[in-house]
């Protein structure tokens, strides 16, 4: 179990160091993200970019 919380957390600091760079080529911005302001915070939730990206690995990962 500690495993698993370990790899969830190393992604999603991976991912959000990777974040701007991913931004400037495409990540969040396409059709079914979505981006919004609350409480003076803006918060992303890069919905169609997570399956597209899902989609890719499961591809590779296929593949390899």
């Amino acid at each position: 179990m500690i495993r698993w919380f370990l790899v969830v957390f190393l992604a999603l600091m991976f991912i959000s160091w990777l974040s701007p760079m991913l931004r400037r080529i495409g990540f969040g911005k396409l059709p079914g993200d979505l981006r919004f302001r609350w409480r003076g915070r803006e918060w992303d939730i890069p919905l169609a970019s997570t399956l597209l990206l899902s989609f890719v690995a499961s591809m590779i990962a296929k593949f390899v």
